[in-house]
């Protein structure tokens, strides 16, 4: 999966780190809220990178604590994740919303289950939003947090915004559903 290769490899182009540590920065900077990827997606996708030589790893031992691979790129790394920066870039826009499979098949349901799919919706964006937020808020003012970073922070809060607006649409326009 590019897109996962791509995350891992910009983080370890950044610096040296443990798949643990990895897992917890995407946690941080919340991008499984606009990728999927996964804790274990993490674990395996380090050590596939490895296996193709795209990182190299160094067991290290800090005070008391079990030894761990720390990752870093190898050249040939260095070099996909540039390949990997093109490809994507240049590929078209696809927005992937799981929700619009339940759109599409509510006039297959009664009416009171339709109007509880999208009361769902509803909910699971205003909570996204309010997450969103929150993020925002916290790291608006952190030096640490990339601009890059607050920039999809803020693209997914607009999104947000543009699906609570089209959920309000849907529900005036009620056209034998909703």
């Amino acid at each position: 999966m590019a897109t996962i290769d791509l995350i891992v490899l910009g983080m370890l182009r950044q610096q040296a780190m443990s798949a643990y540590d990895i897992q917890k920065l995407v946690e941080y900077r919340n991008i499984s809220k606009w990728v999927k990827i996964s804790t274990p997606s993490i674990y395996k996708k380090v050590i596939q990178l490895e296996e193709k030589g795209l990182l190299q790893s160094v067991p290290v031992r800090e005070n008391n604590m079990p030894e761990k691979a720390v990752y870093s790129l190898t050249t040939r790394g260095e070099q996909e994740f540039e390949h990997l920066m093109k490809e994507l870039s240049n590929q078209p826009i696809r927005m992937f919303l799981d929700f619009n499979a339940v759109i599409v098949n509510l006039e297959n349901v009664p009416l009171d289950m339709q109007k509880s799919c999208i009361a769902n919706i509803e909910k699971n964006v205003r909570d996204l939003k309010a997450c969103l937020q929150e993020n925002l808020r916290e790291k608006e003012n952190v030096p640490e947090v990339p601009k890059t970073g607050m920039a999809v922070l803020r693209q997914q809060y607009v999104l947000a915004q543009a699906i609570e607006a089209w959920i309000e649409e849907l529900k005036q326009e009620g056209e034998g559903c909703v």
